[in-house]
């Protein structure tokens, strides 16, 4: 069995920013529309009207401030809210694929190596751009990997997911180095029309390398300690857009087609069940929670990953402990663990410990322990 590492990482950042007035001016702009438009059910007392969303009711909901996207125009018309991008031909590489490879190069810089050096790519996200071929495969061939790749959803926890059967593949020697990418173009599944989640996600790339210990050069190397998994079925969080669809004679534009949650529920439920996993996956490599110097958690809600830190430590922990990049990037699916970890950890010691955390629909829950060489 061999010693993993993650000896690179890479992010993706859109071209364009949406700050939080700017949505609000849109999406009340689409109220209106919408109102005027229904007007007599409106008064009738048939239909209830919608109503305004205001910066300050998002940053206190979320801590969201903005986020990028990779098209915004589309977003911000009220009569659309939802982007345009061109359909490309089946011999130009796919959007996805075109942002994960991006991403990937510089996790490949990061770790000294060359595409032809990666036996396995896993690309791993909330959506996929299409069923097949393979997401995987299309960004293999583009960096001129080897071996084989797949993909893999497991919602917002998808990125330690792949981690983890990366790190198993290294490990008993099935893959040398693997490539993970976590392209999240999560403006295209997302209800920008629907106040109570309309600022919630934002478009996103991370990549990461993790390879045999002994194989990698990389200045900047964190030992996988461990990983560990677990997944709980619920509703709370759910998309019903699949392939189905047309057969089932449903609506394809219907509110089940794009993300939903309900959010007080996910709150209550899935802090405890964070909390219990870390600490749990920590007690098993006998480490306690105090002795983790950072925890890069999933980021989809301020004050949800102030109460998972909480209840680890005992106490309020800032962004030292726990750094946030959701203000700047919003929910990025299943990239913001590895977001937080991409940009802040370059301040940690030898022999540092530190948690990546992601915990989404499903319920799932995945986390990595790891130290730096």
């Amino acid at each position: 069995m061999h010693a993993v590492v993650i000896s690179g990482t890479g992010i993706y950042q859109p071209p364009h920013t949406i700050t939080n007035a700017e949505l609000v001016e849109s999406f009340n702009r689409h109220v209106d529309q919408e109102n005027a438009r229904f007007a007599d059910d409106i008064a009738a007392g048939v239909r209830a009207p919608l109503t305004y969303s205001s910066v300050e009711f998002i940053e206190k909901a979320s801590g969201i401030q903005q986020r990028y996207v990779l098209e915004k125009t589309g977003v911000l018309d009220p009569a659309r809210m939802y982007p345009r991008f061109t359909e490309r031909p089946d011999d130009q590489l796919s959007l996805m694929a075109e942002i994960a490879v991006e991403a990937a190069r510089q996790a490949l810089d990061a770790a000294c190596k060359t595409g032809d050096q990666i036996d396995a790519v896993l690309c791993s996200a909330a959506n996929m751009q299409r069923a097949y071929p393979a997401m995987a495969i299309e960004i293999q061939q583009a960096l001129g990997a080897g071996g084989y790749g797949f993909d893999m959803n497991v919602a917002c926890s998808s990125a330690t997911f792949a981690i983890e059967q990366a790190v198993n593949a290294v490990r008993t020697g099935s893959a040398k180095c693997v490539l993970v990418v976590n392209p999240e173009i999560t403006s295209g599944h997302q209800a920008w029309n629907d106040r109570d989640c309309h600022f919630i996600f934002g478009d996103v790339c991370t990549a990461l390398i993790i390879e045999r210990a002994d194989c990698a050069t990389a200045a900047d190397q964190w030992e996988v300690v461990g990983t560990k998994l677990v997944t709980q079925f619920s509703n709370a969080i759910r998309n019903n857009f699949g392939f189905l669809n047309r057969s089932e004679d449903s609506d394809p534009n219907a509110r089940d087609k794009t993300f939903r949650q309900e959010g007080r529920k996910v709150f209550k439920e899935v802090v405890p069940l964070a909390a219990a996993h870390i600490e749990a996956h920590l007690a098993a490599l006998d480490q306690a929670p105090t002795a983790v110097r950072r925890y890069w958690l999933h980021q989809a809600n301020q004050g949800m990953n102030q109460l998972v830190i909480k209840k680890l430590v005992g106490a309020d922990a800032g962004a030292d402990v726990a750094p946030l990049i959701l203000d700047e990037f919003a929910n990025t699916a299943s990239a913001g663990s590895i977001i937080a970890f991409h940009k802040h950890r370059a301040d940690l010691a030898a022999g540092d410990l530190g948690v990546i955390c992601s915990f989404g629909a499903g319920y799932s829950i995945g986390s990595v322990v790891v130290r730096k060489r």
